[in-house]
């Protein structure tokens, strides 16, 4: 019996190291799964501003067509373009401040952006071009799939958050380096989403 009780004591205490073990690294794992799809939501958000960037020099090229005499217009839209793009984060530096910076840059492009579509107004042979209007839409497309792509990154970033900070993940995350990431906020005045109807 005595001999029974030597074997038992280290094969609980053992139970428990390994049960241990094992929740550390389906802990980790879970952390590391979710840091990933944090990084991809980022990647589907910069693919999102990107697509919009590369939309611009097509449109800035139909205006001037037929819009000639807006050439400041024109400047600011290629400066804020060229600012906004020049802008590149990995989803490993997504700190609060490095996101304003980007958002600032972002809505910089978005209302020079609007000013180049408010010239639709003043030339109507521009508004009626079927080029103009296609790329419109596909400029209204996507601001669509950038709203939704900032969602879904918040979605990822909320999930990764609440395992980095709940407990007992949050003592792995800290054990492991594993920080809290910073979401996409909007800026004051920009739960609107740009004015791009093109009627």
């Amino acid at each position: 019996m005595n001999q029974r009780k030597k074997w038992l004591v280290p094969a609980i205490i053992g139970g428990v190291v390994l049960l241990l073990c094992i929740w550390c690294f389906s802990s980790y794992n879970g952390l590391v799964g979710k840091e990933e799809t944090v990084a991809e939501q980022w990647g589907n958000v910069q693919a999102q501003y990107q697509r919009r960037a590369d939309l611009i020099p097509n449109l800035i090229n139909t205006v001037k067509g037929y819009a000639q005499h807006e050439k400041a217009t024109f400047e600011e839209l290629t400066a804020a373009r060229a600012k906004a793009t020049s802008i590149n984060l990995d989803a490993d530096n997504l700190t609060p401040e490095q996101l304003q910076k980007f958002q600032a840059a972002q809505g910089e492009l978005s209302a020079a952006l609007g000013k180049l579509l408010a010239i639709r107004e003043a030339y109507p042979d521009l508004k009626a071009s079927q080029n103009f209007a296609d790329l419109q839409a596909q400029l209204e497309g996507t601001e669509n799939r950038i709203r939704k792509s900032r969602s879904d990154y918040n979605e990822a970033v909320k999930k990764y958050n609440t395992s980095v900070r709940s407990f007992p993940a949050n003592i792995v995350a800290s054990m492991f380096g594993f920080e809290r990431k910073a979401p996409f906020e909007a800026e004051q005045g920009s739960e609107k989403a740009p004015t791009v109807s093109f009627e």
